[in-house]
């Protein structure tokens, strides 16, 4: 069975920093281009963050560059998302997703919200 689940989120202040974790089964994940995107209320869903299979590339959206890193660890089947500096405009609901060999996954997301 295919998975990816989503970890770390939680409720913080304006500021401080928070780590997801993207862990993913059934599927083979190393040749997988792993990405982060997130959907708040009233918004359009935002695509901020992805690493490629490949090389480790990695893309940032301008809203998030400079503050996110995203890392994966192709041993345990995980991808992380370190989020430091946080805003109260970074509260949302946060998945990650994989993209490979014509397929498309989607984990269930974890909610991050940035108190101000």
């Amino acid at each position: 069975e295919v998975q990816l689940v989503e970890s770390g989120g939680g409720l913080v202040q304006a500021g401080e920093s928070l780590r997801l974790s993207c862990h993913a089964s059934g599927f083979a994940f190393a040749v997988y281009n792993i990405g982060w995107v997130r959907q708040a209320p009233g918004k359009e869903r935002e695509g901020i963050s992805s690493i490629s299979s490949s090389d480790g590339s990695t893309y940032y959206s301008d809203s998030v560059k400079g503050r996110f890193t995203i890392s994966r660890d192709n041993v345990k089947n995980t991808v992380y998302l370190q989020m430091n500096s946080l805003k109260p405009e970074d509260t949302a609901m946060y998945l990650c997703n994989a993209n490979g060999w014509s397929n498309v996954y989607w984990g269930q997301g974890t909610q991050v919200t940035v108190s101000s």
